[in-house]
């Protein structure tokens, strides 16, 4: 999806159609690390891309680092950092710069999750961590995982950024500084358990871990595991994918067309009902069809 040439554009529309049909994102395990700069979500990707290749699992990465306002490019630092992929050809890492994304996953991240979803048995997606990027990351993935650093600030300010509402597993690093971490633990429990419950059937843990000494690893690795069980089971998955699809489709026809956009064809609820109506459809083939009636609308100088 980078190259925006209409060709190239209307052959990617094509796969991002054929990669969500039915099927065939059913195998890959999606899990998004996110989390404050400096929380050591870095060390503990590299940690878990080891883990899977142990157990002869693919991986597919996607990470994503802030970009300069000057020059639009980014450090991309986690290549230096996840060095257990460097030479291995049962992992593929794929970097994306931020750029004008505020949220901070780039435009084309939930194309990429898709490609290596279908390739490969685990997909990791990594987020920049600067506010917002847990909402976006959340309708990508099928299991959110927050990284939380010991000491790292107030947990009435982390519960006013509203960062307890969306991740299925929090994972308190750095657990090897002792009674930091078990105090910064005790108090995401409690705010969890005062927060309004997201996950109705899913009890949110908090996990103790070590990414660079490796310990709670295997706790960490098993209440993954046990969430997405309880996708499956409770239904949720597919809940969760229509979701995050119909919010792929919003935020692109809103960048793209703006609100005067989207009063052409209605509003946003004339939209959202668009896509209710129908949602086993591919997203690239319903952002298709939503375009050209946006544009054949502002065409004509009317709207709906």
């Amino acid at each position: 999806m980078d190259d925006r040439r209409e060709p190239a554009r209307r052959e990617a529309t094509k796969l991002l159609e054929a990669l969500e049909a039915p099927g065939v994102q059913d195998g890959a395990v999606r899990t998004g690390l996110t989390g404050a700069p400096g929380a050591g979500k870095s060390t503990l990707l590299d940690a878990l891309v080891r883990r899977a290749r142990g157990r002869s699992e693919t991986v597919g990465l996607v990470a994503v680092d802030p970009s300069s306002r000057r020059t639009g490019g980014a450090l991309l630092g986690d290549r230096i950092r996840v060095r257990s992929g460097a030479n291995d050809p049962g992992v593929f890492f794929r970097s994306m710069a931020a750029r004008d994304r505020l949220g901070g996953l780039a435009e084309g991240a939930r194309a990429a999750v898709l490609i290596l979803g279908a390739a490969f048995d685990r997909v990791l997606v990594e987020t920049v961590g600067v506010g917002q990027s847990e909402g976006e990351v959340a309708e990508l993935v099928d299991t959110l995982v927050f990284v939380a650093q010991p000491g790292a600030g107030d947990l009435m300010q982390t519960m006013k950024a509203g960062v307890l509402e969306l991740p299925d597993i929090v994972a308190v690093n750095k657990a090897d500084l002792g009674p930091m971490a078990e105090r910064t633990a005790s108090e995401l429990e409690a705010g969890i358990g005062l927060g309004e419950e997201t996950n109705a059937g899913w009890q949110r843990p908090v996990l103790r871990i070590s990414a660079q000494e490796g310990t709670g690893l295997d706790a960490l690795e098993d209440a993954i595991a046990a969430h997405r069980a309880w996708l499956h089971e409770s239904g949720e998955l597919s809940v969760r994918r229509v979701r995050g699809r119909n919010r792929a489709i919003e935020e692109a026809l809103g960048l793209r067309y703006g609100s005067f956009g989207l009063a052409a064809i209605g509003g946003p609820e004339a939209m959202s009902e668009r896509l209710a109506a129908d949602p086993d459809a591919p997203a690239a083939q319903l952002l298709a069809l939503l375009s050209d009636e946006i544009e054949k609308a502002l065409a004509s100088g009317g709207t709906r």
